[in-house]
């Protein structure tokens, strides 16, 4: 399929992109292992106050013995927030946002001293004429996390929305959607601080709920984050660690003829990087700065793109959903599944409610134990669906 043609004539080339279908792909990696302080640092940008993430002493006195990553940092110790396999082939005059996520998680846990190392493959793609942008590619791709000692971590298949920004821009379908930003009242404030507090005390000291005491239809605590600001998706950028100045090199498979790895996707001017000058001069990479990331955190170029002000991470969306079913999960439990489509990006100004119920019980699962299916719901402040995802939760049987 060389390209795609929508019903006003607006084209998009595809042609480099048919044949890398399929393939493995390269992309960033890290140069050191998981430390301390990264957990700490990703679970503040998560707003992840669960305390085997970041309180030395309680964590100490828990059965881990010492601090643990959430399952939700496997994203955070990858390159591109996870979208590399995803986002392959140069489509002219192109931009990207996130469209879902689907996490599986096979046991091991990531600790302190341990380095995951990435192996990614473009998956698939279709195409589809869209109110938003006229012709869109929806392309796949998954990677796979393994430790030092070749333990399976997790797997993610990750979906890429990439569309011609100038036709997004032209359209501007999410500005009529978002609006402007709303003004919180102090009132407003105490309440969603109110929730949010409720939400941490829910399950502070980790005690999983068992599998036989869970009813379907039950509820799970609500969560709130926000209201988010330029100054929260900072925080949530820099904690993805390739973004910080040094921390990875490039890696490609073996064996690939063309294996992909920091080539020009074909951003709008403006949105790339430098990256010669950058062997010189960092920022010239720095996602805050330029490329294609500086949308998220600067309304002038978020318009350019097709939206209407800055707004935040289709990651970070996924790892708040991980996050909430594994506190209600407690320490022995786990989220093995989890797949979330992204309806709308979190707009600056905007708080994200998350809502949580058991609509299943399998007790004889893909997995070889029985699981609790969990759907989360994540809307604004207008009740908008942000995020819609289904998950499967391991507790103890």
């Amino acid at each position: 399929m060389a390209d795609i043609e929508s019903n006003q004539g607006v084209r998009m080339d595809l042609s480099d992109v048919d044949h890398r279908v399929g393939k493995l792909v390269g992309g960033g990696q890290l140069w050191e292992p998981c430390a301390k302080s990264d957990i700490r640092r990703w679970v503040m940008a998560m707003d992840y106050v669960n305390p085997i993430h970041w309180d030395q002493e309680f964590a100490a006195s828990s059965r881990f013995g010492d601090i643990v990553a959430p399952q939700s940092i496997a994203v955070a110790l990858d390159y591109g927030h996870g979208c590399q396999p995803a986002c392959v082939g140069h489509i002219p005059g192109s931009h990207l946002i996130f469209g879902g996520e689907e996490w599986w998680w096979y046991g091991t846990l990531v600790r302190p001293g341990d380095k995951l190392f990435q192996e990614r493959r473009f998956f698939d793609y279709k195409v589809a004429d869209t109110k938003f942008a006229g012709p869109t590619m929806f392309s796949r791709g998954d990677t796979i996390h393994r430790n030092q000692r070749g333990d399976m971590v997790a797997k993610a298949r990750s979906t890429a929305i990439r569309y011609l920004a100038a036709e997004a821009e032209k359209r501007g379908m999410y500005e009529a959607m978002a609006g402007t930003p709303k003004r919180w009242t102090r009132d407003e404030i105490r309440e969603i601080d109110r929730l949010r507090h409720a939400w941490l005390l829910s399950n502070r000291e980790g005690r999983s709920p068992h599998f036989e005491e869970v009813k379907v239809g039950d509820r799970l605590p609500r969560r709130v984050i926000g209201p988010h600001s330029i100054a929260s998706f900072t925080t949530e950028y820099r904690a993805f660690l390739f973004n910080i100045w040094g921390t990875f090199h490039w890696t490609a498979p073996a064996g690939v003829e063309d294996p992909w790895i920091n080539q020009d996707p074909g951003w709008v001017e403006g949105f790339g990087f430098d990256e010669d000058l950058a062997l010189v001069d960092p920022r010239a990479r720095d996602g805050l700065y330029v490329g294609p990331s500086r949308g998220h955190i600067d309304d002038s170029y978020a318009s350019e793109v097709g939206m209407a002000r800055a707004y935040g991470y289709g990651a970070t969306m996924a790892a708040w959903n991980t996050d909430y079913l594994a506190f209600w999960a407690g320490h022995d439990g786990m989220v093995r599944h989890a797949r979330s489509d992204f309806r709308s990006p979190a707009f600056e100004g905007d708080v994200t409610f998350i809502d949580g119920e058991v609509i299943d019980k399998i007790e004889k699962s893909e997995w070889g134990f029985p699981v609790v299916q969990v759907k989360v719901t994540m809307t604004n402040q207008d009740g908008a669906k942000v995020v819609v995802s289904t998950n499967e939760v391991q507790l103890p049987y």
